[in-house]
C-alpha cells in the first residue's frame, strides 16, 4: 500500500466513524424530544396490552371454555403475538413489551435511563388494563391467567427457570439487534419463536412468564402478590446476564442498529409526514 493511500483508509474511516456519531447524535436528540414521548408510551401500552391479553386470556378462555385451549395454543398465542406487535409498531417504541427488555437495554447503554421508569410503568398499565377487559368479560375465571410455580414446584424452583428463560430471552433480542448481526424486523420471528418454544418445555413449571409486566397484570386484579417475587426476580436477573453475554459476544453496546432497536425510528418516520404541506405537489 503507497503512502498515499494510508492517509485516504484513515481519512474515510474517520467520516465513516463521524457519520456513526452524527446519525447517533440526530437520533438522541429527536428522541429526547419530548413532543414524541406520548406516542412512545401509548406503543408500550397498546403492546403489553395486546401481549397480555393473548397470554392470560388463554387461561382465560380455557377455563370459560372448559378446556379447549390446549398448553401448546395457550404458548403459542404471546409468542405470536409479540411478533405481530414487533413488526406493526417496533419503530415507534422498540416495542419492549417487558421491564426486563427495557432494563437490559439501558444497561447495555442502548437506551436512556431517563425513560425507563415511564415504559415500566406504560407497560404495567398496558397488562393491568387486559385483565381487566378479560375479567369485565368472563368474570374472576381461569385465575385470571395468573402466573404460578406449578403443582410441586417450589417458588425457588421457578424462579431459577424464569431467569434461564429470561437470559435466553434478552440475549436473543439483543443479538438481533446488534451491529454485527442486525436482522431489522425480522428479528421478530427469532424472538416470537423463543417465546413458543421455551413456554412448550417449562410452562407447567413456571408459566414461563419471562416478563414482570405479564405477571403483574393479574396479581394486582386479584391481589394477590403472593408468589409475584418470581417473576420479578427472574426476569430481571435474567436480563442483566443477558446484558453480559452480549458483552462477551460481541463487545460493549450494540451500535447504530441496538440504539434504533431500543428506541424506535419515530423521529425517522414522524417529521415525513408532519413536515409535508397539505397543498404540496406531493400531498395530493
Amino acid at each position: 500500500m503507497s503512502s498515499q493511500e494510508v492517509p485516504r483508509a484513515a481519512q474515510q474511516e474517520r467520516s465513516i466513524l463521524y457519520g456513526i456519531e452524527a446519525g447517533f447524535e440526530f437520533n438522541r436528540r429527536n428522541f429526547d424530544d419530548p413532543a414524541l414521548e406520548w406516542r412512545r408510551l401509548f406503543s408500550e401500552v397498546l403492546g403489553t396490552f395486546l401481549l397480555v391479553l393473548a397470554g392470560a386470556g388463554g387461561g382465560v378462555v380455557n377455563a370459560v371454555s372448559n378446556g379447549q385451549i390446549s398448553r401448546a395454543a395457550a404458548v403459542t398465542a404471546p409468542g405470536l403475538t409479540v411478533l405481530a406487535v414487533i413488526l406493526f409498531m417496533g419503530a415507534i417504541s422498540g416495542a419492549h413489551l417487558n421491564p426486563a427488555v427495557s432494563i437490559a437495554f439501558a444497561v447495555r447503554g442502548n437506551f436512556p435511563w431517563l425513560r425507563v421508569p415511564g415504559y415500566i410503568i406504560a407497560q404495567l398499565v398496558g397488562s393491568t388494563l387486559a385483565v381487566l377487559l378479560l375479567r369485565a368479560i368472563f368474570g374472576n375465571v381461569g385465575m385470571l391467567g395468573a402466573t404460578e410455580p406449578g403443582p410441586g414446584i417450589s417458588d425457588w424452583q421457578a424462579v431459577l427457570v424464569e431467569f434461564v428463560l429470561t437470559a435466553g430471552l434478552v440475549s436473543t433480542i439483543l443479538g438481533t439487534a446488534s451491529r454485527a448481526q442486525n436482522l431489522g424486523p425480522i428479528s421478530a420471528f427469532g424472538v416470537g419463536a423463543y417465546i413458543i418454544l421455551a413456554g412448550l418445555w417449562s410452562s407447567p413449571i413456571s408459566g414461563a412468564s419471562m416478563n414482570p409486566a405479564r405477571s403483574f397484570g393479574p396479581d394486582l386484579v386479584l391481589w394477590n402478590f403472593s408468589h409475584y417475587w418470581v417473576y420479578l426476580v427472574g426476569p430481571i436477573a435474567g436480563a442483566l446476564v443477558a446484558v453480559g453475554i452480549a458483552f462477551i459476544l460481541r463487545g460493549r453496546g450494540g451500535g447504530l442498529s441496538g440504539i434504533e432497536a431500543a428506541q424506535g425510528k419515530l423521529d425517522e418516520i414522524l417529521p415525513q409526514s408532519a413536515d409535508q404541506p397539505h397543498g404540496s405537489a406531493e400531498a395530493k
